[in-house]
């Protein structure tokens, strides 16, 4: 137990919002642990394990690499650091790939079972894009109902997971200097399942021991998912749910009511949130809600389920990755509903504190101590309906004693896919190309990624955005990177006045933010095609454009894998937490410098974002004089 001096000081240095830091100081007083303690009980972390070079692939080891040039200098199958270090990052990239292409897999499935009226609840939204997707891939749309174009469609997605024709159909959106690229470097992605198990396969002792070629392959893999999985789930949620278009809503801590039911739906997959949020508006249950003593429901989200949510509907966003133990202890939550991906596994154990019911809804992860529904989708809005009224019926359980809500929500605007940006600047891109080539808007850089207790939460997220800005670069954001700008108001048009002269004309001009909300993790997607169309309209690659990217407080395998596949696809990345690689200076020097030889793109590390402003900015300058501009 803390007292309140000390700790409103440490809830002042583990995170930038003052809804965060109430709250963190709240949880120590209540002696409940979360994430920043567990850091703290961690330390000192394995040197071994933070520079890459400790191996636990076979029965003979675990092995590590002595990492000052004595011994041992192998494992005992002969591996050096160079093959350990690209075998673990491999690894962890499969790894994300897998998470977001499982995804992707699953909105492809409930699409099909939609298209043939086997799921409840839901139904085709976007039929423009339907129609779009279906001619991609050669699909006949004349005189068919969109249930009979979707069947087809979704099929011929799911195919792209094990497919036999060597290649994933919306990889062929990439320009053709990009495309090119690859071809030479052979590392054109050949479907999503192929690459991520053969990855599984390189790693195993006896294969892949060649570090080049292993990363080669990661390059490969990360594309499947970029360009794959990803990219598929965010075009199926579209069809689905219907595209993104801009829209007003609000975030952190405050969203949620003192005096409702109070739901929180974190996660990733929107199958689930979606059909909450529908239930949601039952008069029965709202009646029931009622009769418990509540003036209403209310929802809100949570990291990328809650993105999904708030970029098609507006609902309020409560947080990030490091809020969920945070909601829960606002004492205010009757039910977090959780489907995958980003969950502590020790959310229960929180929830034990107060009276919050944590249910779990997906069959791949089960977590103890946790009420276990699962999201079936022909049973979807039962299930939704069941969900909602074990909410309903723990709100007489809270305890207002224990209640602590923030009392300030900010304000934010998203909604800005690909085709909203494209529809503001009158259905071409050659007013942002006119801005970009004039030097009022000098480039742009997409900011995405995870929080990590390592740094303070949201700092560099949101300094790295106000710097760019600042220096009329226009910043593109999804997953917990967009969430933590939006608590800290720059996702308003009012924003503008931050932006340098150049970027905040054009984002006045427009009614816009200078930091846009393009959506989840795998809408990073999203921030793919902006480029890969501008590409086209110029005739030039992805790596010749004047952007970058950045994951300043990332920390989970699927941010390895989009930051490789934006750089195998030309654009520059700069990682705020250092990757596992540094025990292998040639693993460090590929990935760092010589890829720029191949992709001209790299990776680099940065810890501070005011410092990784400058290396945004200098590579910027750089494609710019490339180009003539």
């Amino acid at each position: 137990m803390y007292d309140a001096f000390r700790s409103k000081r440490l809830a002042e240095q583990r995170a930038l919002d003052a809804a965060d830091q109430e709250i963190i100081a709240k949880a120590l007083e209540d002696g409940v642990e979360t994430a920043w303690d567990r850091f703290i009980d961690q330390q000192p972390q394995c040197g071994f394990g933070q520079l890459g070079i400790c191996c636990n692939r076979c029965a003979m080891g675990p092995c590590r690499i002595e990492p000052f040039g004595k011994k041992p200098d192998r494992g005992v199958c002969g591996a050096t650091a160079d093959t350990i270090v690209a075998r673990n990052l491999l690894d962890d990239l499969s790894t994300g790939a897998a998470a977001h292409s499982d995804h992707g897999r699953e909105v492809l499935e409930v699409l099909l079972e939609t298209a043939v009226g086997k799921s409840q609840g839901y139904q085709i939204t976007d039929e423009t894009k339907l129609k779009a997707i279906a001619a991609e891939y050669g699909i006949n749309t004349e005189n068919r109902k969109k249930e009979e174009i979707a069947e087809d469609v979704a099929r011929a997605m799911l195919e792209e997971y094990g497919t036999l024709k060597n290649r994933i159909q919306m990889a062929e959106r990439a320009p053709e200097k990009t495309k090119d690229t690859w071809k030479r470097l052979g590392i054109v992605p050949r479907s999503v399942d192929r690459e991520i198990v053969e990855s599984m396969h390189r790693i195993h002792m006896g294969v892949g021991a060649d570090y080049v070629n292993i990363l080669l392959h990661a390059m490969r893999t990360s594309l499947a998912d970029g360009w794959g999985g990803s990219m598929m789930a965010t075009e199926g949620s579209d069809i689905l749910f219907g595209t993104p278009a801009p829209l007003r809503s609000r975030a952190n801590l405050a969203t949620l009511k003192q005096d409702m039911v109070n739901i929180v739906l974190h996660g990733h997959n929107p199958i689930l949130s979606e059909m909450i949020v529908k239930a949601a508006d039952d008069p029965q249950l709202k009646e029931r809600a009622a009769g418990k003593g509540a003036k209403g429901i209310n929802i809100v989200g949570m990291c990328c389920t809650g993105n999904e949510l708030l970029m098609r509907h507006g609902i309020p966003i409560a947080g990030t990755f490091l809020d969920q133990e945070l909601a829960i202890a606002t004492g205010a939550v009757e039910v977090m509903v959780v489907d995958y991906q980003c969950i502590f596994p020790s959310i229960a154990q929180t929830a034990a504190c107060y009276h919050t019911r944590v249910v779990s809804t997906s069959q791949k992860a089960k977590i103890p101590g946790t009420t276990y529904l699962e999201f079936r989708p022909e049973t979807a809005l039962d299930t939704a309906r069941e969900i909602i009224t074990v909410a309903i019926d723990n709100f007489p359980n809270r305890n207002p004693g224990r209640v602590r809500i923030p009392q300030k929500p900010v304000d934010l605007m998203a909604g800005f896919s690909e085709e909203a940006i494209r529809k503001a600047l009158g259905g071409t891109y050659k007013p942002l190309i006119d801005a970009i080539v004039g030097g009022r808007i000098r480039g742009a850089v997409g900011i995405v990624g995870c929080n990590n207790p390592k740094i303070k939460q949201d700092y560099g997220h949101v300094t790295l955005a106000k710097e760019l800005i600042k220096r009329d670069i226009l910043v593109l954001e999804t997953g917990c990177a967009a969430i933590a700008c939006g608590k800290a108001g720059l996702l308003v048009p009012e924003a503008a006045d931050l932006a340098g002269d150049g970027l905040g004309s054009v984002c006045k001009a427009l009614g816009i933010p200078p930091v846009l909300h393009m959506g989840s993790c795998v809408d990073c997607s999203r921030i793919l095609m902006l480029a890969a169309n501008i590409a086209k309209e110029l005739g030039v690659g992805i790596g010749d454009l004047p952007i970058g990217g950045a994951a300043p407080e990332w920390y989970s395998q699927k941010a390895i894998s989009i930051g490789t596949y934006f750089v195998s696809s030309g654009v520059y990345v700069v990682l705020g937490i250092p990757p596992k690689i540094f025990g292998s200076p040639n693993v460090t020097s590929l990935l760092a410098a010589q890829l720029t030889d191949l992709v001209n793109a790299s990776f680099a590390v940065e810890p501070d974002p005011v410092k990784a402003a400058d290396l945004l900015e200098a590579e910027i300058d750089r494609k710019r004089k490339a180009l003539g501009i």
